[in-house]
C-alpha cells in the first residue's frame, strides 16, 4: 500500500447515499457516475464507506467485478462486523478514523490491512508500538499543515501519514511538501457531478 501511495499519494473517499441502495442494479446508481469519472481521469485508490446496508457488500463485490485494476478499499471501519466483512471480501485495505487495538489485533490475525486514525501524539506512539507502519491523520484540517513537523521532533520515527478530513485537491501539493505520505480527498472533490478542475489538472 506505501508503494502504491508513493505511485500516486492520494485516495478517494466515497459515502454511498440512499439513492445508490434504492437502484436495481448499480450501473444505475449515482455512485457509479461519479467513479466513471474519477477511474477515466486516472485515481488509483478509492474507498467506500462501510454502512450496515445489507447491500454493502454487494456494492463491493460488483465495482470489483467491473474496475478489476482499481485498488477498493473501505473507508470508516470502526465496529467489528465492518472490519469482518472487509476480511470476508478480501479487500485491499480498510481504514479507520480512530485508533482501537481490538481491530488492529483482529485485522492482523487474517492479514488484513487496517489503517488506524490516529490524533493525538499518544495515539500516534500506540501505533508505532503495535507495528503501524501507515497511520491516518484525522481531522487533519483540525490540527494543520505543520502538525506532522510538530510531532517529529519528539517522536521520530514516524510511520508513513495520511492526512485525512477536510481536505481538497488544492490541498496535495503544499501538504505532500509538509511531508505527509498521502492526502484522503472526499466530498469536496465533486462539484455538482463534475470533479474538482483542480485535480485533474493534477492528474494531467
Amino acid at each position: 500500500m506505501i508503494r502504491s501511495l508513493r505511485e500516486q499519494p492520494f485516495l478517494v473517499v466515497l459515502r454511498p447515499s440512499p439513492l445508490d441502495w434504492s437502484v436495481e442494479t448499480f450501473d444505475q446508481a449515482p455512485l457509479l457516475c461519479v467513479i466513471n469519472q474519477l477511474v477515466d481521469a486516472g485515481v488509483h485508490h478509492i474507498e467506500i464507506a462501510w454502512t450496515p446496508h445489507r447491500r454493502w457488500g454487494e456494492l463491493i463485490c460488483w465495482l470489483r467485478d467491473r474496475y478489476p485494476a482499481l485498488r477498493l478499499g473501505a473507508a470508516s471501519v470502526t465496529r467489528r462486523e465492518a472490519l469482518e466483512m472487509v476480511i470476508d471480501l478480501g479487500m485491499a485495505y480498510a481504514m479507520s478514523p480512530c485508533f482501537d487495538l481490538s481491530l488492529l489485533r483482529l485485522a492482523r490475525r487474517h492479514g488484513q490491512l487496517l489503517v488506524p486514525g490516529v490524533f493525538s501524539p499518544s495515539e500516534v506512539q500506540q501505533a508505532v508500538a503495535f507495528g503501524c507502519e501507515l497511520v491516518k491523520l484525522f481531522p487533519a484540517a483540525t490540527v494543520g499543515i505543520n502538525y506532522l513537523r510538530q510531532l517529529s521532533a519528539p517522536l521520530s520515527p514516524l510511520p508513513c501519514m495520511i492526512a485525512a478530513g477536510g481536505l481538497t485537491a488544492a490541498d496535495l501539493d503544499p501538504w505532500l511538501a509538509a511531508g505527509y505520505h498521502a492526502l484522503a480527498l472526499g466530498r469536496g472533490l465533486i462539484d455538482g457531478e463534475k470533479l474538482d478542475q483542480s485535480l485533474l489538472s493534477w492528474l494531467g
